[in-house]
């Protein structure tokens, strides 16, 4: 089964903090939930694993994510990513994300992704339709939780910022770094079936209004 997603997520962030960050993979990686990097193969190659709870039952995902291109001049990444469960189930991506500043606001920017998602197995059942809502509530938290860790990076107003408070005669308190935002270590199936059902009747019962 074949999906296709294509978002635009504004970030309150500049696009020199967002794209810093989004040339981390690890740090990419710790804002999805249930995802992490395990082990760096190359410059541009990285074994990962995913975890997906559903109850009392945990499944985990293996597989590689390498990066095919990046452009620094663009703020471009094009990643590939492949796994598989040891259930049989298998899932391929090809991803394009971009950093997009906004004139009109230095302070702002926009995410954008396009994305190519292959998958087989038991997770085809779903069909495609219900794989695009699963992937919006994953994504939905994902760009939350890349806000907060971008937000968190030091930029060049900060940087500005310390070294004229490091400048000053008088001694003032240093202040405490941002906190990293806290991320699930895998991902509720049942909370996201509970959002998916409430989303299904309240377009239910709009219908019938």
């Amino acid at each position: 089964m074949d999906v296709k997603l294509d978002k635009q997520y504004p970030l309150d962030v500049d696009a020199e903090r967002a794209w810093a960050l989004l040339t981390d993979l690890k740090a990419v990686a710790g804002c999805m939930p249930g995802a992490e990097i395990t082990e760096q193969l190359s410059d541009t190659s990285y074994k990962g694993a995913v975890k997906v709870k559903v109850g009392p039952a945990v499944a985990q995902f293996g597989g590689t994510v390498d990066v095919i291109e990046s452009v620094q001049a663009e703020r471009k990444m094009v990643l590939r990513g492949k796994g598989a469960d040891k259930g049989g189930s298998s899932a391929s991506m090809d991803l394009t994300a971009t950093i997009e500043a906004d004139p009109a606001n230095p302070q702002h920017c926009v995410l954008n992704g396009l994305a190519a998602v292959v998958v087989n197995g038991k997770f085809a059942q779903f069909g495609g339709r219900l794989m695009v809502q699963v992937s919006d509530m994953l994504l939905a938290q994902f760009v939350e939780n890349f806000r907060q860790a971008a937000a968190a990076l030091p930029g060049a107003d900060g940087a500005a910022a310390q070294a004229s408070g490091e400048a000053s005669a008088a001694p003032t308190a240093q202040a405490e770094p941002a906190a990293p935002p806290v991320v699930a270590r895998e991902i509720n199936g049942l909370g996201i079936v509970w959002g998916l059902l409430k989303g299904w009747l309240s377009s239910l019962f709009a219908k019938k209004a």
